[in-house]
């Protein structure tokens, strides 16, 4: 269990509880030596479905470029439809989507709703916030605590065990 933060699911030796104290010493170790962490893992609500039926739900994002961020401007799409920013931008910072490595617009065009919603939200997060963290109320006993959207990658989703 993280500082503060209650396990979202197994016990304290539970493969999940032990990734989660891997990452963290991991996060510690990066923090105390000055590294910047460039890339950041996350785990779909859904998952991209591919032509073949396949479907991919971890990934890799990196932190955004001042590039990124202005070539889609120049692209005749965006500037047809402003809405369609989001996913030339989020296409360029994605670097891998299941064993897909070649992350296009086309790909993300296909993601569900949800998924771009939260490919947005960690997009902000990351670039802006500098974190994966995001605070949240459970609806049952309206306790406030933190989670983090960037997943454990051991296919446990919020909520299950």
């Amino acid at each position: 269990m993280r500082r503060g933060i209650p396990a979202v699911s197994g016990g304290a030796s539970s493969p999940t509880a032990v990734r989660e104290r891997e990452r963290d010493r991991e996060r510690e170790r990066d923090r105390d030596e000055g590294l910047l962490r460039t890339e950041f893992a996350f785990e779909l609500p859904r998952g991209y479905v591919d032509g073949s039926g396949t479907v991919h739900r971890s990934g890799v994002m990196r932190l955004a470029t001042a590039r990124d961020e202005l070539v889609p401007l120049r692209d005749d799409r965006v500037r047809e439809n402003s809405a369609y920013l989001s996913v030339v931008l989020i296409s360029r910072v994605i670097t891998r989507l299941g064993s897909i490595e070649d992350i296009h617009p086309g790909v993300v065009e296909d993601l569900f709703a949800s998924d771009l919603a939260f490919l947005q939200d960690f997009y902000r997060r990351i670039n802006s916030e500098g974190h994966t963290r995001a605070s949240v109320t459970c609806p049952s006993c309206q306790e406030n605590f933190a989670v983090d959207l960037a997943g454990g990658g051991g296919g446990g989703r919020l909520g299950e065990s």
